[in-house]
């Protein structure tokens, strides 16, 4: 009979994650509820549940919970990305240009501020870049993009006046590189990491070069053949039961309602299908993720990936090897807080595992979602875990994460790193 003991984990332990998980974060109000899974050697290890999925609706926590999965839609974008890579339609060294010819102008910002008025167009003054950006830049968040919700300068007010990566941008994601094709960089491609919206643009590119939507080939080419029933970029009216509702902190403790399930605009297909941001998953669905990566690009027979691009995300892909907190510039969001990280395909990896001050392996990777869920995948030790909750804004996010690595990891009783 399988048990903990037998893929290396200790049952006891386990309890512990639960236990620590509910009362730090469930019972002092932190997090509405938490789902936890943990696979390892092939199997299912552990399934943790604590607290709501729905708190003004009384719905405790369920294990088919629908949840919005924001940021790591990002590694599934990049692995639908990596599919048309290792079919020749694109290379990671191409220059964004020859797959986005009006983009082939695009200078660096100098100075200038977006106009105040009403539907005038932003006026700045640039530089050309260093060098054109590339797919890579894309992959690796040094192309020179940004968030609108940065706050930090000129350009990224520029996308929030303009509204870049809106679910309802008119024109979808094809109206999204038109209004890029507008605005400067923040910086030369390749030398600064700043979170944007590259991941959006890579979602582009597989709708181009694929022929179809970017969530008719989500859909098709990797939702379907793995069995990922309940992934998608919106919630159906026959599953809005199983969607849970999204909190924020409230002023003095507590939780205050952020978006309803009930009323939420994921109810609906958006117009733009954000490769970065825009996907819901289940906890089920997400692990299948996981384990195909981990298993190297296949599961239960249906083949995704190389075994070799799949290692590809265990490697850092930034400019020299550098860490991705020395190439950020100051105030630069990111869902990784941890120093020893450097950045992969769509993904935080480990550089560097005592720079990290916790416990790990080289060449983990992982990423996190603004609702505060989280994964990772740990090649070295035939491990992955991914995190579901539903609270946008928490300041505990990195903390919980930190938390969750290290009870997970506490429980093993034999590793092979």
């Amino acid at each position: 009979m399988t048990t903990p003991e037998t893929l290396g984990m200790s049952r006891a332990r386990l309890a512990r994650l639960d236990e620590v998980m509910k009362r730090r974060y469930v019972d002092s109000g932190e997090l509405p509820g938490i789902l936890t899974q943990i696979h390892r050697k092939g199997e299912l290890v552990h399934t943790g549940m604590a607290g709501h999925m729905d708190l003004e609706r009384g719905k405790p926590m369920r294990e088919d919970a629908i949840f919005r999965i924001y940021s790591m839609s990002k590694p599934i974008t990049s692995v639908a990305l990596m599919m048309l890579v290792e079919e020749g339609a694109l290379g990671l060294d191409d220059a964004v240009a020859t797959h986005i010819p009006e983009w082939k102008n695009l200078g660096v910002y100098a100075s200038g501020m977006p106009t105040l008025l009403a539907g005038a167009p932003p006026s700045f003054i640039t530089t050309p870049p260093g060098r054109p950006m590339k797919v890579v830049d894309l992959v690796t968040h040094t192309s020179g993009l940004t968030y609108g919700f940065m706050m930090r300068t000129s350009v990224d007010a520029a996308y929030r006046k303009m509204k870049i990566n809106d679910f309802q941008t008119p024109g979808g994601l094809s109206g999204m590189i038109s209004q890029l094709a507008e605005l400067p960089l923040e910086f030369s491609p390749g030398t600064a990491w700043n979170y944007s919206v590259s991941i959006d643009v890579m979602g582009y590119l597989v709708e181009k070069l694929s022929g179809m939507s970017f969530g008719e080939f989500l859909r098709t080419r990797l939702f379907e053949p793995l069995g990922m029933t309940d992934t998608a970029f919106y919630v159906p009216p026959e599953k809005i039961e199983r969607f849970s509702s999204c909190y924020q902190p409230k002023q003095g403790g507590g939780l205050k309602l952020q978006d309803d399930a009930g009323k939420s605009t994921y109810a609906k297909p958006p117009i733009l299908e954000a490769g970065g941001g825009g996907l819901v998953s289940t906890i089920h669905d997400y692990m299948r993720f996981c384990r195909m990566m981990l298993n190297g690009g296949s599961l239960d027979g249906v083949h995704i990936l190389s075994p070799k691009t799949v290692e590809l995300f265990s490697l850092n892909h930034l400019p020299d090897n550098q860490e991705l907190a020395s190439m950020a510039p100051p105030g630069a969001f990111s869902e990784s807080g941890y120093s020893g990280i450097g950045f992969s395909i769509g993904c935080g990896v480990n550089i560097n595992v005592a720079k990290t001050r916790l416990p790990g392996s080289l060449g983990e990777y992982f990423w996190g979602g603004a609702a505060s869920t989280a994964f990772w995948i740990d090649p070295k030790e035939d491990l992955t875990v991914v995190f579901m909750t539903q609270v946008i804004g928490s300041d505990a996010r990195l903390t919980l994460r930190r938390d969750l690595r290290t009870l997970v990891y506490s429980a093993m009783t034999e590793a092979y790193a």
